[in-house]
């Protein structure tokens, strides 16, 4: 028999649950949509329903007993305050949410250093700031967190990428005690472990619920982010790897932390290596503005990616650029529109392969290694002619993408800790 691990995504739309043999083979998936069980996809009860239904169809088709681990990554700056029994006490904030109180923020403004990734506010400590009065509250839990908290019963521990944009120091691997001087209540953050460790094991809830094991490891996941870099296969420094979905994001290995906030660029720690990375805000959601994804199938064939349109246009859907560009009143530049359609698609494919060329040189400038090569994923990646633009702008290797499911970056983890553990 041999052993599996398993994987668990939990996104805006629904989860997805995979199950991977040690050689990281695919031995099973599912995916579930959270509107099946409401109209409200922030409900955590949501969450953890479709996480069960994903989980149960998973298990219907392969061996229950030789499941080793389980691991569960979730939307990055997603948090919830939770009571002592793990119960949330308020609708979570997701990670787009802005925090609007002032004082919580200055607050962050003037303790956190420059390179923390949790200024803004967006950033789960402002969010953790406004969760923290609640009566009854015992922890401030991230998504991921509270979802394998419901495998484990352990609702006093998260991992160092989805801690980052917390404040946790990722570099010295603790909670830095500027945190304290913003207000925050530190008894209320959990514990921190590096991705990949075992944190427990299943409750003998999780067990008979799902049919399986009571000494099913449960290993610390990650964010959703670094969960589909991990899924593509990089792992050299210099692999880059290009999200091609509703905005565009750029995630290259480096052997250093790369900080820079006016950008939009920190870094994940992975072991001894840094994933950093931005995200802009061209991408899908620009070109859907403009196009329906039928017609852009259809204009995509009419195509020539050889040649130049000679127009440099800029993507947006409105003002305001963060990444690579660090300009919130920076206009988008859709002008002069040609008579072809197939033309005009044609400019903003090219426009948003400058953005990703220029994303990737921005952080060689900032200290990370010389792309090498580029994995894509995203719906975006499909598409053969952006993807020739592409190649001819950014002159690395293009590489085959493992997978490009995140469920599939989480399994990996999952056998990192089965591994340490000793059960594979």
């Amino acid at each position: 028999m041999m052993p599996l691990v398993i994987g668990i995504d939990i996104g805006t739309s629904g989860a997805r649950a995979v199950a991977m043999r040690a050689d990281f083979s695919i031995a099973g998936q599912s995916a579930v949509r959270l509107d099946k069980f409401g109209q409200n996809p922030r409900a955590p009860s949501a969450w953890w329903q479709a996480v069960q239904a994903a989980l149960t169809e998973l298990l219907s088709g392969i061996d229950r007993t030789a499941v080793r681990a389980i691991a569960v990554d979730g939307t990055s700056g997603t948090l919830l305050p939770v009571d002592a029994a793990g119960r949330p006490l308020a609708e979570p904030l997701m990670y787009n949410d802005k925090v609007d109180d002032a004082d919580i923020l200055a607050a962050i403004a003037r303790e956190a250093p420059e390179a923390s990734a949790a200024h803004g506010a967006t950033s789960g400590l402002a969010k953790a700031l406004r969760f923290q009065h609640l009566p009854g509250i015992a922890a401030v839990l991230h998504q991921a967190d509270w979802i394998a908290a419901n495998l484990s019963g352990r609702f006093d521990v998260s991992d160092e990428n989805n801690a980052l944009k917390t404040g946790y120091d990722v570099e010295a691997r603790r909670w830095p005690d500027w945190i304290a001087a913003t207000g925050m209540r530190m008894d209320l953050l959990p514990d921190v472990v590096e991705p990949g460790d075992v944190t427990g094991t299943l409750t003998a809830a999780a067990a008979q619920l799902f049919g399986l094991p009571r000494d099913v490891a449960v290993v610390a996941g990650t964010t959703d982010g670094c969960a589909s870099f991990l899924a593509t296969g990089a792992t050299t420094a210099g692999d880059g790897v290009t999200a091609l979905g509703s905005s565009l994001t750029i995630k290259i290995l480096c052997d250093r932390p790369i900080s820079a906030p006016r950008f939009g660029i920190y870094s994940h720690r992975l072991g001894d290596t840094w994933l950093a990375g931005g995200a802009s805000n061209s991408g899908g959601k620009v070109l859907a503005q403009h196009f329906s994804l039928a017609r852009i199938i259809e204009l995509s064939t009419a195509i020539d990616p050889t040649t130049e349109t000679g127009l440099d246009y800029y993507p947006l859907g409105m003002a305001g650029e963060r990444f690579p560009v660090a300009d919130p009143a920076l206009p988008p530049r859709l002008t002069p529109r040609p008579a072809d359609d197939a033309d005009y698609l044609k400019a903003m494919f090219e426009g948003m392969a400058a953005i990703e060329a220029l994303g990737y040189r921005r952080l060689a400038e900032l200290g990370a290694p010389a792309l090498t090569s580029v994995r894509s994923v995203g719906g975006g990646a499909a598409n053969k002619a952006w993807t020739a633009i592409r190649r001819r702008k950014l002159g690395v290797a293009f590489l085959p993408t493992l997978s490009d499911e995140a469920a599939a970056g989480t399994a990996r983890l999952a056998l990192k800790g089965a591994g340490k553990a000793g059960l594979l």
